[in-house]
């Protein structure tokens, strides 16, 4: 084997003579590195992480019990196999030096066939924890990139139905990654959710339309009520696709912000909004941003019944009402945090236009 593909063990330990018996019995299979003391042991860790650390005991100054404390603690080597070297032989320094993590004990005077041994069989397992690591994290990986797929599918589906719903929760997914940014940044929001993870779960705040009758969902005058009650309809039809997608994939944090998105986008802070009528604090923080982000890009986008409001306008509708809106229908927290992202908004509906 070419010493490139060998692997490293650092020897930590004062004796000169131990050392060269370890050099002696362990040069022929590994490349080797040595430090006397605790402090240049802990600088070789972290210069070339070893894949065996086989750590003296008793040592001047630093012992190598604190030596293995910080190398567990230390990220870079927290996961390297940790061996000692004693010629200790008493019960309470074995339990002390496994409960701070070392894998096993090697008893100094040395025997050569035991120390190869022992270095080999936990060489040998750190290589199968290593190859089980990476199978479960490429795993992982690829639950998690079809969960996108899945999800990225459902929206492509509402876009192909209505492409104006494919710009809009384009834009309503930056417009919430814009206020939970700014909402995180200022703290005192306990509960507030990851923005990235809800910005990917805003995109299927409207996945509920696919379930309303084209004669409806694309009528160019005003609803009647009974219109109205329908289009209402796809917050509950929305929330159905979710659940019936969780018992397919299993639940996790994105499809719960996704549900919680996508049936209370509508809800009001002063109790007006529908489905459930949800009020203040009941509303889940996800839906009281998507609920800012949704009727700021409707004002601003042209639609067969209205014209486009200019970016100034629409934010003074929100903030301070009109015959469509009321600050009473949203959270003042964000309302809070769209005054510190008004010009981030403007930008965003300029640069996703609807096609």
């Amino acid at each position: 084997m070419s010493i490139e593909n060998r692997k490293r063990i650092l020897i930590v330990e004062d004796s000169a003579i131990n050392i060269d018996v370890l050099l002696e019995i362990l040069s022929p299979h590994y490349e080797l590195s040595v430090a006397s003391d605790g402090p240049t042991a802990l600088g070789l860790a972290e210069l070339q992480i070893p894949d065996l650390i086989l750590l003296d005991v008793v040592m001047p100054d630093m012992n190598g019990f604190e030596v293995c404390r910080q190398l567990k603690f230390r990220p870079a080597t927290q996961d390297v196999p940790v061996i000692f070297l004693t010629s200790l032989s008493d019960f309470g320094s074995e339990r002390r030096g496994l409960e701070l993590g070392a894998v096993d004990f090697i008893s100094k005077p040395f025997m050569p066939d035991l120390v190869l041994a022992r270095v080999r069989n936990h060489l040998d397992l750190k290589r199968q924890r290593d190859d089980l690591s990476e199978r479960v994290a490429e795993r992982t990986r690829e639950l998690s990139l079809t969960r996108e797929a899945t999800i990225a599918g459902m929206a492509i589906l509402a876009e192909f139905r209505d492409n104006e719903t494919g710009q809009h929760v384009r834009r309503t997914r930056h417009y919430v990654r814009a206020l939970l940014a700014a909402m995180t940044s200022a703290g005192g929001f306990p509960g507030l959710p990851d923005p990235e993870l809800t910005s990917h779960s805003a995109v299927l705040h409207d996945i509920g339309k696919v379930a309303i009758p084209d004669g409806i969902l694309f009528k160019p005058g005003r609803l009647t009520p009974e219109e109205f009650e329908e289009i209402k309809r796809h917050t509950l039809a929305g929330s159905e696709v979710i659940r019936r997608t969780e018992s397919i994939l299993g639940t996790n944090s994105f499809l719960r912000l996704a549900g919680e998105i996508t049936v209370a986008h509508h809800e009001r802070w002063d109790g007006t909004g529908y489905p459930f009528g949800l009020r203040g604090e009941d509303i889940p923080w996800s839906a009281r941003m998507m609920a800012v982000a949704d009727v700021y890009d409707a004002l601003v986008s042209r639609r067969p019944y209205k014209p486009a409001f200019p970016h100034e306008r629409a934010i003074e509708c929100i903030l301070s009402g009109d015959d469509r809106t009321s600050p009473s229908h949203f959270c003042p927290a964000v309302l809070d945090a769209l005054r510190e992202v008004r010009i981030e908004f403007s930008r965003i509906a300029a640069n996703i236009p609807d096609e």
